[in-house]
């Protein structure tokens, strides 16, 4: 009876023992990714569940990290899983990052990790700068146009090859400071030809100028060649500028001119003011003197005698001036009407 008893309380305990067995395997492989770690093991890139529980918990995408991890491992470069998870958590592009380690692998060109990941971490493509370290590209500038001393527009097209420094890429200046420096380059040696037909003749000109100022220097590339595509000729900006100026001078001119116009109407009007107020004041003198005539006459001390000869003293003084006059004055009297004579004819010869 007592071993009955004893069969049935090892039965017991093999059976809890198995449950707890099953219940972590279920829980093993519920927190863990086994098909992602068989995946990594079957690969030859061995990944512990530890690190991929990890991960897991971190919330980090693990799947990403084991797959490239997995494809760096197969193309011989030894990057750690831990770098490649350190890489994304701080931002960065795992997939950009072993991509470019492999190109410059392949390409036997010396490309830390390190470097890579401060390329890619700086904000740079970093597979796009091992690819340009290998083959060069073409910017292609767009028309720059400048004036030589002559006067004359010259325009250009130029292309400038460069090449990826991969050692100046942190901290240094794009290709759009190249294409600015480039075009900064070309408006100064076009500025300094003598004549337009300086460039035409000889473009290279420009491309040795630019050269010889090293335009690359602070910038992450370095420029193997400047061509120039093709030059053309612009306007006379020389001579729009001389017709433009004489416009200017020629308006200012007009306004001084109608200035002075305006100053001699209103002078005019004004010395035209002052002869009528003269007018009135000598017409206001004669009409005193009538007045005074009259009184005379009146009170006896003027006789109509007196008169009569005053007004022949006046008429012989009148004609001993027309005769007198000059000819332009007596043309003048001959046009003149009566009225406008004081009441005298014309004069004749």
């Amino acid at each position: 009876m007592s071993s009955l008893l004893i069969s049935n309380t090892q039965l017991i305990v093999l059976i809890v023992v198995l449950a707890v067995v099953l219940a972590l395997f279920i829980a093993l492989f519920i927190i863990v990714p086994t098909n992602v770690w068989f995946r990594a093991l079957a690969s030859g890139a061995h990944v512990s569940m530890f690190r991929l529980i990890g991960m897991k918990i971190r919330k980090i995408n693990y799947k990403q990290v084991v797959n490239i991890y997995i494809v760096s491992q197969k193309a011989g470069l030894k990057i750690p899983i831990s770098d490649l998870e350190t890489h994304l958590m701080a931002g960065g592009h795992i997939d950009s990052l072993v991509n470019a380690m492999i190109a410059a692998h392949s390409a036997k060109i010396n490309l830390t990790l390190e470097q890579a990941k401060a390329i890619d971490l700086a904000g740079r493509d970093v597979v796009e700068a091992v690819k340009t370290s290998i083959t060069p590209k073409i910017i292609r500038t767009p028309w720059i146009g400048a004036m030589a001393k002559n006067g004359i527009q010259v325009k250009v097209l130029a292309q400038v090859t460069v090449r990826a420094r991969l050692d100046r890429q942190i901290g240094t200046a794009d290709v759009e400071t190249i294409l600015a420096r480039v075009g900064e380059g070309i408006v100064t040696s076009i500025g300094k030809a003598n004549t337009h037909t300086e460039i035409l003749s000889d473009p290279s000109i420009i491309s040795k100028t630019i050269l010889d100022d090293h335009l690359d220097r602070q910038t992450g590339y370095e420029i193997l060649s400047i061509d120039i595509a093709d030059v053309d000729v612009g306007d006379n900006v020389g001579a729009k500028l001389k017709i433009e100026d004489a416009e200017a001078k020629k308006k200012i001119s007009q306004a001084a001119a109608e200035e002075r116009k305006a100053q001699a109407v209103a002078l005019e009007q004004e010395m035209k003011a002052k002869t009528q107020e003269m007018k009135a004041i000598v017409l206001a003198a004669e009409s005193e003197v009538h007045k005074a005539m009259a009184q005379a006459l009146k009170t006896g001390k003027f006789g109509v005698m007196d008169y009569y000869k005053l007004q022949n003293i006046v008429a012989d003084t009148n004609m001993r001036n027309a005769i007198s006059a000059p000819k332009e004055e007596k043309d003048k009297d001959r046009e003149r009407p009566a009225g406008n004579n004081g009441g005298r004819p014309p004069f004749k010869d």
